[in-house]
């Protein structure tokens, strides 16, 4: 059989099947997870983050007074960044939970950022994965936001599951459970983030646009909303490391996918993408031409 028509077939049985595929590669189980306080700070709400005693787990929550974030000791120039991650269920409406690389602080109105967040919602509905890049002036009155938006193949409330973000000078890949559900290759340095950039958890009240672009807010009486995050894995290169410092391999062969992960990545676009910014008739891609370079 030749290699081509094996590829077809194996990517008609991911087409086809509603059970998870097996991307041949595990990164979330090649490292050793971080203890909190080794990589993390408390970046506000410290009266609404709950650390375990053998700092393996942080729990962090809103309420109508406050709510929660921690950020990295360290900033970092390329790396494999994951958790596990357990949201609540119910009514989550305008709630963000947020796991994601930034520069915000040492750049404010002219950062860089790469998001994996939860819209909140409504019982009965989903929630919404929402995956995005902005690369230097997400803030400056011209909101270039890159989002790709999926409804997971899971209920992300029933358990733990694994969240990743992997990257490198080349790429950036979103994952979920070592699905690469996302690939965003640097076409330029005008298109993709190279400054430094620390990795964050949050949760926050964000009405304005979260669930059904505004429609439906926090509703208090349902407070607090609680998030939970497990498992850190914060293996990556800082501004000061060797030259020799690799971030930690995406794939086998150690940088992008393999082809049973794009396969993977099909599948997972294929049933579960709800949006590509891309493909939106509305947005002027003038403002993003890595969608037709």
């Amino acid at each position: 059989m030749s290699l081509a028509l094996l590829i077809s077939l194996l990517l008609l049985s991911f087409h086809l099947s509603n059970a998870q595929p097996n991307p041949g590669y595990y990164p979330s189980y090649r490292f050793k997870s971080s203890q909190f306080y080794r990589a993390f700070n408390n970046l506000w709400g410290p009266q609404h983050q709950s650390v375990t005693g053998d700092q393996s787990s942080v729990t962090i929550w809103l309420d109508r007074n406050s709510g929660s974030g921690f950020k990295s000791r360290h900033p970092f120039i390329s790396g494999y960044f994951g958790a596990s991650i357990k949201l609540q269920p119910g009514y989550t409406a305008g709630v963000i939970t947020a796991f994601y690389l930034s520069n915000n602080q040492a750049h404010p109105g002219f950062h860089d950022e790469v998001d994996i967040e939860f819209l909140g919602t409504t019982p009965g509905k989903p929630y919404t994965l929402q995956t995005n890049v902005y690369i230097r002036g997400s803030g400056d009155g011209r909101i270039i936001g890159r989002e790709m938006k999926f409804h997971l193949w899971f209920d992300p409330t029933a358990a733990f599951h694994n969240y990743a973000i992997s990257w490198s000078p080349y790429e950036i890949i979103f994952f979920v459970d070592d699905i690469p559900i996302r690939r965003y290759p640097k076409k330029s340095a005008n298109t993709f983030p190279l400054r430094p950039m620390w990795l964050y958890g949050s949760i926050w009240d964000a009405s304005s646009w979260a669930t059904d672009n505004g429609k439906y807010k926090a509703d208090y009486r349902y407070q607090p909303f609680v998030a939970r995050f497990t498992k850190f894995i914060v293996r990556g290169c800082s501004p000061w490391s060797p030259r020799r410092c690799r971030g930690a391999p995406s794939s086998p062969s150690g940088g992008g996918l393999s082809n049973r992960q794009y396969m993977a990545m099909h599948w997972a676009q294929s049933r579960y993408m709800v949006y590509n910014y891309c493909r939106d008739p509305k947005r002027d891609h003038s403002l993003t031409p890595e969608c037709w370079s």
